[in-house]
């Protein structure tokens, strides 16, 4: 019988899709629009509205790394989740990011390199989906967590030397974009390849 510390004998056509993994997902991506109200109250610039803002992106951005963790350890990952999920974080990094643009405190092209490669990438994942699911590679999660601190940094109402701290993080958190945008081309690739060399038995 299938138990919380043997995940893997749990067969994933058994894992109900509302779990507390998606629940959390599903939870972040209702928290981007309350992240975005509360950014831009006040006129995008009051200290306490900014640190609600911060507050409210950093609960959602806690939620993906513990709902990933509960997939895991009791075998709740569904098809479900490795899709919803990267969309989930890649609504809450987008909106931060537009919305620090508009602001005019993060340059345009930082934001565009980034949506390019989230939207790609994310078009990428349908383009093969019935080749198979590409998951979210350690690349990936460590690309969020770079971009994720990075944002954080920014939306805070820091000067002087944490704003230069602020710029070289992001500037890391570009490149594992862009590195990691062309890691996913290249999966999508072998999956497509992989497939075609196998092709299902009728």
């Amino acid at each position: 019988m299938p138990t919380p510390d043997h995940p893997e004998t749990v067969s994933e056509h058994e894992v109900p899709l509302l779990n507390i993994a998606n629940v959390l997902t599903i939870v972040r991506i209702v928290l981007v629009p309350v992240f975005l109200l509360t950014l831009f109250a006040g006129g995008g610039h009051d200290t306490a509205w900014r640190i609600a803002a911060t507050g409210v992106f950093a609960i959602a951005a806690v939620t993906d790394r513990i709902d990933g963790q509960l997939a895991r350890k009791y075998g709740l990952v569904t098809d479900f989740g490795k899709l919803a999920d990267p969309i989930a974080d890649k609504a809450l990094i987008g909106a931060a990011l537009v919305g620090l643009s508009i602001l005019g405190d993060l340059s345009w092209w930082v934001t565009g390199i980034i949506a390019v490669r989230e939207i790609g990438v994310t078009l990428l994942r349908f383009a093969v989906l019935r080749h198979g699911v590409i998951p979210a590679s350690r690349g990936g999660k460590l690309k969020t967590l770079v971009q994720t601190v990075a944002i954080g940094l920014y939306l805070l109402p820091l000067s002087g030397g944490w704003l230069t701290a602020a710029a070289i993080v992001m500037g890391v958190a570009v490149l594992l974009t862009v590195v990691t945008g062309l890691d996913y081309v290249v999966q999508s690739i072998r999956l497509r390849a992989g497939v075609h060399a196998h092709p299902p038995v009728s």
